[in-house]
């Protein structure tokens, strides 16, 4: 392809609204165009990247034996009240109207309609297992838009569903998801790590994120060197840090912490170790009747060392807190402690409450925690002795650098990573709602078991430009660029010995099958190479006049520092190698 008859529109200046590196150079490379808030329109050179990537996931998902359809973008309310999700899945939702006032939603996932196909096509088990896939438009009504295309609105996503007769074949299918998942990164060049995940609104039993390594990601991977255990900050195990509580030592003392509230200043105070102090952390949980009121409202006290950070969504699987909770009200927390935030603790309480103990908390001995009066705290308290027992001892917080992997192999690190892939084993949760059965060998109605699988499209030009780019632009990895080759002609509009061998040599590439784009412009050496190293084209050849007149032309990869000379004729053959290599 000569760029003359492409579209390149590179800029300067990334917008003003642009805000991590990825959105920057998305824009300032040509390859989005902001249209609305989370809404872009993407450009030819982005469009090719989109491309390549869908073509490695077809690839990859035909060999796994999946089977490509297309699912509609607009889908009737009646499929999601089935599940329960129209009202479930709040404001992301986008909900609208026809003519005749009938609902729908711009499908977010497609759980829904999938679910739908089976139970009309998949009537025996002989014709399970089925996994269907489709690569389509999706729309999620962010909150706050932001980072381009990483947390967008419109976006493209890729989606797979499997059916299965039961678990042990559910599994197989969930295993060779995994495994296509592996392969599909791994062709695309990109560094990332598969980690046990939480299910979370999807629903299900067992979860992997597929999380691409990058300083800027907003996920916490947590993973062990020694082992191979990894799984996101939601999901991985706090061991508790002491084994075994110790017996007390100390007296229980009401000691002066005048305007010290927090934990690390009451023990600059006390000048003790910050892990010798408990956070108290007070959360309520409402009892509802049919008509949607609250009857009864359980005021809950969760504490954790005072160096470590709740964890809510473990905090979610407690008993009594699966249906939800909320922070407790200043009203309800005076209420039941006498006191307001900032010294609050489990001892000398106005009104019961429930309370939970961290695993590591449950094991402390001589700590200090809140008095429940203002401007003073307990030290020396010590379960048994000062207080009961808790009511439930949990993993309940977020586990830190250092902290001993569950798996007992060794301490576990702390890495950011984008999510770019998800996997899921749903089970029974979709087939059961919307009745979608087959019939087995006795000719008995048996609930499908599901799974999904979604990978996130164009969120993987973000996420591989966080991982790849330095202060030139992007770094493409060669699988997904879009384009493998640039041939820069120097003069191409003024040397007819310029124009003949970067002819020669783009024909020659085009013709070997290597995406090769001749920039054809006539721009200047130093805006022409400035635009490709923006726009991160992994091989660059340059022709000169000065360099044929020794039969040379120059090579330079996007990561290499400085050019290699090359002899034309052997130029073909070079980039031939270097791209094999």
């Amino acid at each position: 392809m000569k760029a003359s008859q492409f579209f390149i529109s590179t800029l300067k200046e990334a917008p003003a609204d642009a805000e991590i590196v990825s959105h920057k150079l998305m824009m300032r490379a040509g390859f989005i165009k902001r249209l609305g808030a989370g809404i872009y329109s993407y450009m030819p050179m982005g469009l090719r990247v989109i491309r390549k990537v869908e073509n490695i996931i077809r690839e990859e998902m035909n060999r796994a034996g999946a089977i490509e359809l297309l699912m509609p973008v607009v889908q009737p309310a009646e499929l999601w009240q089935e599940t329960g999700r129209w009202d479930k899945m709040g404001p992301e939702l986008l909900r609208v109207k026809d003519r005749h006032e009938r609902d729908f939603a711009i499908q977010p996932t497609s759980e829904e309609v999938v679910t739908d196909i089976a139970r009309q096509e998949l009537r025996s088990y002989r014709q399970l297992p089925k996994n269907f896939y489709h690569i389509q438009t999706k729309f999620r009504d962010e909150r706050r838009p932001r980072f381009g295309v990483m947390r967008g609105r419109e976006f493209t996503m890729k989606d797979a569903y499997s059916f299965d007769r039961d678990f042990e074949s559910a599994h197989k299918s969930y295993d060779a998801m995994y495994a296509a998942y592996v392969r599909i990164f791994e062709r695309m060049g990109l560094r990332f790590r598969a980690v046990a995940a939480d299910t979370g609104a999807i629903g299900g039993q067992a979860s992997h994120e597929f999380q691409v390594i990058a300083d800027t990601g907003e996920d916490a991977i947590i993973y062990c060197e020694q082992s191979d255990y990894a799984a996101n900050i939601e999901l991985a195990e706090a061991v508790p840090l002491i084994a075994q509580r110790a017996a007390p030592s100390l007296p229980l003392a009401k000691t002066p912490t005048p305007g010290k509230s927090t934990c690390r200043d009451v023990a600059d105070l006390l000048q003790l170790p910050l892990a010798r102090t408990v956070k108290s952390l007070v959360l309520a949980s409402d009892e509802k009747n049919e008509a949607g009121d609250v009857v009864k409202t359980i005021v809950w006290l969760l504490l954790v060392r005072g160096d470590h950070d709740l964890n809510e969504v473990k905090t979610g699987k407690l008993e009594g807190l699966k249906a939800g909770f909320r922070f407790a009200t200043g009203a309800e927390i005076e209420d039941h402690f006498g006191c307001k935030p900032g010294y609050l603790g489990p001892i000398g309480l106005k009104k019961p409450v429930k309370i939970v103990a961290d695993r590591t908390v449950a094991n402390m001995s001589d700590f200090v925690c809140g008095a429940n009066d203002a401007d003073f705290h307990y030290t020396g308290v010590n379960w048994g002795r000062d207080l009961p027992l808790p009511d439930v001892v949990a993993d309940i917080r977020n586990v830190v650098a250092g902290d001993p992997s569950p798996d007992g192999k060794g301490v576990l690190a702390i890495q950011r990573g984008i999510e770019v892939g998800h996997v899921f084993l749903l089970g029974t949760r979709y087939s059961k709602d919307m009745n979608a059965t087959y019939l087995d060998e006795a000719g008995k109605p048996q609930l499908m078991v599901m799974g999904c699988y979604g990978i996130g499209v164009t969120r993987i030009l973000g996420a591989a430009i966080e991982q790849n780019h330095d202060e030139r632009g992007i770094v493409w990895p060669a699988a997904i660029a879009p384009f493998t080759v640039v041939v820069c002609p120097i003069g191409y509009d003024r040397s007819a010995d310029v124009k003949a061998a970067a002819d020669r040599l783009h024909e020659q590439l085009a013709e070997a099958g290597i995406d090769t784009v001749l920039d054809d412009r006539g721009e200047r050496p130093g805006a022409m190479f400035a635009d490709w190293e923006l726009i991160g084209v992994p091989h660059r050849v340059v022709i000169s006049d000065r360099g044929l007149k020794d039969g040379k032309v120059e090579y330079q990869g996007r990561r290499d520092a400085e050019a290699t000379p090359v002899a034309e004729a052997e130029v073909f053959g070079f980039l031939r190698e270097k791209l094999s290599a």
